[in-house]
């Protein structure tokens, strides 16, 4: 399993949600991460990875974090074998170092920060989703190891337990 590019570069990272999905941007050398707008998903319809595989291409992304949510044991939820599914699919299409991070807590974060600073979620719901994946790639910026999806790896889901593997 590849690791993420030791040497730095803009990574992007995906907070993955029903409603929308947070997008957030490292600077060149991979120190700072901002938030880098939203992607808003539709109800019914394919999740949008065409477009996440455009924005990553247009912001000159090296690799890709992408937020795992798990629940409060550390186990697999729903979403997360989703995620699973669709982080395999980026590292497909991108050819780009993808890793999955614990997103838990996050939003929380997000959300502290943005009353902390006297505001309100109401109305800015994309703004905390943004925000959540900066705070995603901010804790991924300061890993030394962070393993990757292999590109050519099928997302594949467990029999006998359900969970998507890659």
């Amino acid at each position: 399993m590849p690791m993420m590019p030791s040497e730095r570069g803009r990574w992007m990272a995906v907070d993955w949600g029903e409603r929308r999905i947070g997008l957030a941007l490292s600077d060149p050398t991979g120190t700072i991460a901002s938030p880098a707008g939203v992607v808003q998903r539709r109800a019914g319809k394919r999740p949008p990875i065409a477009e996440l595989v455009r924005r990553a291409e247009s912001l000159e992304a090296r690799g890709i974090v992408m937020g795992l949510p798990l629940d409060g044991e550390g186990e697999d939820t729903p979403r997360a074998t989703e995620c699973r599914r669709v982080a395999a699919e980026l590292a497909r299409r991108t050819r780009l170092p993808v890793a999955l991070l614990d997103e838990r807590y996050t939003t929380a974060a997000a959300m502290r920060a943005i009353h902390e600073m006297g505001g309100s979620r109401r109305g800015r719901e994309g703004d905390v989703d943004a925000l959540a994946a900066t705070v995603l790639l901010q804790q991924a910026l300061r890993m030394q190891r962070l393993d990757a999806i292999e590109p050519d790896a099928p997302a594949t889901v467990d029999e006998e337990s359900g969970d998507a593997t890659a």
